[in-house]
């Protein structure tokens, strides 16, 4: 289970939490601009865009769950096994492999309708990376300053909406998560009023009652309606610091505690949190064991070289030791 959401306030943010019950060594990853990007259906890009993200490397190929590139495009994958459906490799068809989406998308756009008219000829294939780690069944949220979408294989096709709240989780799909919120538009930050006939007062019982209703579980559609809640709430700032510390405390709402949520004798839990700044390439992280940021600026890297750049996760608490 996952959560990515968008957050606008003097700039720009995208970021997600990552749950899963295992770690795959992921580290925060730069793929320079002349970094070769090999591709299983098409010719080897030498010259792209850089992007900077969490990705997991094998054979020196980076695998990645969220990202965003020079230009100010992010985009993350998140877990719709069940109803993600991809294609065979067809003849003259633009094939992708699934793994290879992300990487092609930033490589080639600088916004979302460069990345939506990309979309729209791509043949998403069912190509696994290798025999261990097989085909992961996703779906995504890409956004720039602008605006965010939602692109979901299915059997029908390659699905592409408008995301106007900037929060996707996992299954059902799409749609139903929209439809959904409808359900919640009661929802508010001030207390509500006496509207009826009820001679009770709740001054003396808590602020807080005009979000009643919201709730509290770990499922995806839980998630998606507490996160869309949070988010839109939320008090915008101006200063980097205090949006970035906001953006996270918006994922902290749906935050998954190692212990709540079990199956199949797993323990599922938020591996981490990212935060991305669109328009300056930063790419900000806590892991379920360090909940201090992090911090790794593209464009203070060789983000013009030729090789990948990784910075392993800090995943060791560290206390500011006052005494």
């Amino acid at each position: 289970m996952c959560t990515a959401i968008t957050f606008s306030a003097k700039e720009h943010y995208f970021g997600r939490n990552l749950d899963l019950e295992y770690r795959l060594n992921e580290a925060v990853t730069v793929t320079p601009q002349n970094f070769p990007l090999k591709y299983r259906f098409l010719k080897t890009e030498n010259k792209h865009y850089a992007f900077i993200g969490m990705a997991t490397i094998k054979d020196n190929y980076p695998l990645y769950y969220d990202a965003v590139n020079e230009k100010g495009l992010a985009m993350a994958g998140l877990n719709f096994v069940g109803n993600a459906h991809y294609n065979k490799p067809q003849n003259d068809a633009l094939n992708i492999a699934t793994f290879e989406l992300i990487p092609f998308i930033l490589s080639n756009c600088e916004d979302i309708p460069m990345a939506r008219e990309l979309l729209s000829k791509i043949n998403l294939t069912d190509t696994p990376f290798d025999e261990e780690l097989g085909i992961g069944y996703l779906h995504w949220m890409l956004a720039d300053k602008n605006t965010a979408i939602t692109v979901e294989p299915t059997k029908e096709g390659l699905k592409i909406y408008d995301n106007p709240v900037g929060v996707l989780t996992n299954n059902p799909p799409f749609e139903y998560h929209l439809n959904n919120l409808l359900q919640y538009r009661h929802l508010s930050p001030t207390d509500p009023e006496n509207n009826g006939d009820l001679s009770i007062s709740s001054e003396f019982l808590s602020h807080g009652l005009g979000l009643v209703g919201l709730p509290g579980d770990n499922s995806s559609v839980s998630r998606f309606v507490r996160a869309a809640v949070s988010k839109t709430y939320a008090e915008s700032y101006k200063t980097e610091e205090e949006s970035v510390t906001q953006f996270f405390h918006i994922l902290q709402s749906v935050f998954q505690i190692k212990g709540l949520t079990r199956f199949d004798g797993k323990l599922e839990k938020t591996v981490y949190s990212s935060c991305m700044n669109l328009q300056k390439g930063i790419y900000y992280y806590k892991t379920y064991k360090n909940s201090r940021i992090s911090k790794i600026d593209m464009f203070y890297t060789d983000f013009r070289g030729k090789c990948l750049l990784t910075y392993p996760l800090i995943t060791k608490q560290s206390f500011n030791e006052v005494i």
